[in-house]
């Protein structure tokens, strides 16, 4: 199937030109308006940096193409949808809780833990994927929203072209995910990075201005709450780890986790899974190349972390730690709601026990990670590099 979808891909002319994009999402959707062309250098940028690496294959290529497509479409529908129900921009977000830490340090557990309670407005992976539905499309025979059963048919694609994926990260439609999805509607997020080799992107990234793209974020949340409650959202993204500043300027009344494990792990986690599929994005995985650059990146992530952590008064931020928050995942969550002000109710405790029973750990399989084996990087010569975030955060146990 793999080679089928390779063979398939590379016999396509995929182009990555800007007007083409742009004509191409007005096509579908019936719209011209994206809103501010601030936007548009930031999509430019992108554009430049994809193609400037020749390493992707024609599948790699097609599947950043829909998707900035997806995202040109996304945003038509946000001004065309804000444009009939100017009234939800007037909505009051009440303070959030965001989960601020690593990739592959425990934020995706416990993202989707809080938002098992009711209470809080989440973002599932099927509404990532198309945050606005297209007027008039309501609920098919079956009585599942067009655009998760869209996601739904999208799993089980991708499930079957790569079935390890599940053990690593389970991205099933209802599963929730992270809000730099709908930052990258204004192009200004690092997920880029996670799909091909662009460090001309990821230049051009340190320099935008985050506070008009986190404001961005906030007027999609409110669009998004409009069309379904409550009020409260819990949030997590990785790429606030290095924008705390517009982060906290942007919520400030928010309650912030922050995940704290031994990016030594982390490391092995991520480069082990985007190896895999790169697999197919890819001509030749060069494991060597990507354990360099996600070590460079993940410093940057902690290095920018640790200088900026201590902006956070102690009442309304707290550190997860990773040992902690796997002994006992409940009792950390009671602890953040604490900080929120927030009570542990009956019925919000029934939930989260129901989901931690429905969701154990390891249901689809243990990945043995290697990271000298597979990488030939020796764990404690890697260590050493991340000494600066042990030294801030003693309480962190090595774990590889």
């Amino acid at each position: 199937m793999q080679k089928a979808a390779l063979d398939w891909a590379a016999s396509q002319e995929i182009r990555f030109e800007e007007k083409e994009l742009l004509a191409e999402a007005a096509q579908r959707t019936g719209l011209s308006d994206f809103g501010r062309d601030a936007f548009r250098p930031r999509l430019r940028a992108q554009l430049a940096a994809i193609e400037g690496d020749p390493g992707l294959t024609g599948l790699g290529r097609l599947i950043l193409r829909r998707r900035l497509v997806g995202l040109l479409v996304a945003r038509l529908r946000l001004e065309d949808f804000l444009g009939r129900y100017p009234e939800a921009l007037a909505i009051e977000l009440e303070p959030p809780i965001v989960v601020v830490g690593l990739p592959r340090s425990g934020t995706t557990h416990l993202v989707n833990l809080i938002a098992a309670d009711r209470r809080f407005r989440a973002l599932p992976w099927w509404e990532c994927q198309e945050p606005f539905p297209a007027p008039g499309e309501g609920p098919g025979p079956d009585g599942l929203d067009r655009r998760f059963a869209r996601a739904l048919a999208n799993y089980e694609a991708e499930t079957a072209m790569a079935p390890i994926t599940r053990a690593m990260h389970d991205r099933r439609p209802e599963a929730i995910e992270e809000e730099c999805e709908l930052l990258d509607l204004d192009f200004a997020g690092y997920t880029l990075e996670w799909h091909a080799r662009v460090p001309g992107w990821r230049d051009y990234y340190f320099g935008i201005d985050q506070d008009a793209s986190y404001a961005y974020l906030v007027r999609i949340l409110k669009a998004l709450t409009f069309l379904r409650g409550p009020r409260r959202w819990v949030l997590k993204t990785p790429q606030h780890l290095e924008w705390l500043g517009p982060l906290r300027r942007t919520f400030p009344e928010a309650t912030f986790a922050f995940t704290l494990r031994d990016p030594v792990a982390v490391l092995q986690s991520a480069i082990t899974m985007l190896g895999y599929g790169d697999r197919v994005r890819r001509h030749e995985v060069g494991l060597g190349e990507l354990a360099t650059y996600w070590t460079d990146r993940v410093e940057r992530l902690l290095r920018a972390f640790v200088r900026d952590r201590d902006q956070f008064a102690g009442e309304n931020a707290i550190d997860v730690e990773f040992h902690e928050f796997m002994r006992d995942d409940v009792a950390m969550v009671a602890r953040i709601y604490a900080m929120a002000g927030m009570e542990m109710t009956r019925p919000a405790r029934r939930e989260l026990d129901a989901y931690m029973e429905a969701h154990p750990r390891g249901a689809h399989g243990q990945i043995v990670y290697d990271l000298e084996g597979d990488f030939g990087l020796k764990p404690a010569a890697v260590r050493e590099r991340f000494a600066f975030y042990f030294e801030r955060f003693p309480g962190v146990r090595p774990e590889v």
